[in-house]
């Protein structure tokens, strides 16, 4: 796995920058800011970038369209705009709202675009009339966000009224709503498999929820500030983060926990967004800048379709014999006590029993994982309005306190075993946990069948029964 890389820097917008989206062909990314001016910024660099104005106030929100031929922007002045994007800055404006429009969001068949707005409504507008459809009016508050699932078949919603919310758009009804008492989330996102939601809290943490078992399976409290958007890459493995902390954090899904902390802004990160081929991602900022960086992270790694298919694989068949569910708790009840015999360390043991074996003047990470990576931006030469980074330091970080250089050998050698065994406890306690949920799922899952097939009998014995009068 090799370390993201910052690639480019843009510095045009005069206020914060609120929103990114790159073109199907990641040959442009547009960006939106509080300035009320939306860039467009090729990725050639003898192409120079170009400004879209019309917005009377702040542009929340950015999306390019599946085709890249058309961009949809929401403002703080209550409308929606479709601009095609060139120099002229050519655009068809929706007055669409009551309220600031904070979120728009194009269906990935490019035939369906969605808005939200502080007015507590998300309306659906068709692309090639450019009409109204319908609305969805079930928040009693803000609405921060909203998107459609990678199928189409479904919106996600996120408000101040600390709900998200679960659209069918065959019914336009509420599906489901999850509660988040601890806070609203700022921002929400479809897995690419369509089965899971991730947020941005803005208690600190990154939650992901799945959709079919509505529930939630993931929760990552790394940051020391609100979160502010998130992103999954496209093969589904990876999580993109931006925070008031200033940093991006890139969370590890299959392993589940961090494995980069970027450190590029002064200031509040406020938009994420990878490309669609998952090759970069860019990130922007209150410090009025964009920064596109090099994933690397990625090669090799699965896709999300891929992933789906070996395990849809397996799911063609029901085995004819009856499966206990006395034989199912039993197993449940056995890898449950396996998983808590496997718990990995607190963050204070671990502090306590770390010893450095980089240097003595070692940086205390963000957050309780030792082996990610913190990559910092150290240095830019600016030219044609484009900075490119010099270099960047790369510090792996842990938890540690001051070894006595008398004993740093022994110690270094006692300090990577220690971090082998806990990587190992920290994935098998994973694992362990997600067989868990899944054997709850199967559990219900047969205790359903058992049910059915009871009647089943009930029904062929009383038709016997009926039977053998008659004869």
């Amino acid at each position: 796995m090799e370390d993201p890389k910052l690639e480019k820097q843009f510095k045009s917008h005069r206020s914060t920058v609120t929103s990114l989206s790159f073109s199907s062909n990641t040959k442009q990314l547009v960006s939106g800011s509080l300035d009320s001016c939306l860039f467009v910024w090729p990725f050639k660099p003898q192409i120079r970038a170009y400004r879209l104005v019309g917005h009377k106030d702040a542009v929340y929100s950015v999306c390019f369209s599946p085709s890249g031929h058309l961009i949809a922007s929401g403002s703080k002045d209550k409308t929606v705009r479709l601009w095609i994007p060139s120099v002229k800055g050519e655009s068809t404006v929706f007055k669409a709202h009551t309220a600031a429009v904070r979120c728009v969001d194009f269906s990935n068949d490019g035939q369906s675009l969605l808005s939200s707005s502080e007015d507590k409504t998300i309306k659906i507008w068709t692309v090639h009339r450019q009409k109204f459809q319908y609305s969805l009016n079930q928040h009693s508050n803000w609405i921060r966000c909203a998107k459609f699932s990678p199928d189409g078949r479904l919106i996600v919603s996120c408000s101040d009224d600390k709900t998200i919310k679960i659209w069918d758009r065959n019914t336009n009804e509420c599906m489901h709503t999850f509660y988040e008492p601890h806070g609203f989330l700022n921002n929400v996102a479809f897995h690419p498999s369509g089965t899971c939601i991730g947020g941005a809290c803005t208690d600190s943490s990154v939650k992901i929820w799945d959709i079919r078992t509505r529930k939630l399976i993931q929760n990552y409290p790394n940051h020391v500030g609100s979160v502010n958007d998130v992103s999954f890459h496209p093969n589904g493995n990876y999580l993109l983060t931006a925070s008031n902390d200033a940093t991006l954090k890139i969370f590890d899904l299959l392993e589940g926990h961090l494995i980069y902390t970027l450190h590029g802004h002064q200031g509040p990160v406020m938009s994420t967004a990878f490309s669609k081929q998952g090759d970069y991602f860019a990130s922007g900022g209150q410090d009025q800048q964009v920064l596109v960086w090099k994933t690397n992270f990625d090669i090799n790694s699965p896709s999300v379709d891929s992933t789906s298919n070996k395990y849809a694989n397996n799911t063609d068949y029901i085995t004819t014999s009856r499966i206990s569910l006395e034989d199912l708790e039993q197993t449940k009840s056995q890898i449950t006590s396996l998983q808590e015999k496997s718990q990995p360390e607190t963050s204070d043991e671990r502090r306590a029993r770390k010893i450095d074996i980089f240097n003595e003047k070692s940086t205390i990470p963000l957050c309780n994982d030792d082996n990610h990576v913190e990559i910092t931006n150290t240095g830019s030469a600016y030219k044609n309005g484009i900075s490119r980074s010099k270099s960047a330091s790369l510090d792996i970080v842990n938890s540690t306190t001051i070894s006595n250089k008398a004993n740093r050998n022994t110690h270094s050698t006692y300090d990577i075993e220690m971090n082998n065994q806990q990587a190992y406890s920290f994935q098998l306690a994973n694992t362990i946990n997600h067989i868990v949920q899944q054997l709850d799922v199967l559990t219900k899952t047969v205790s359903i069948l058992e049910t059915r097939l009871t009647m089943t009998e009930s029904k062929i014995q009383e038709i016997n029964n009926v039977e053998q009068k008659t004869k």
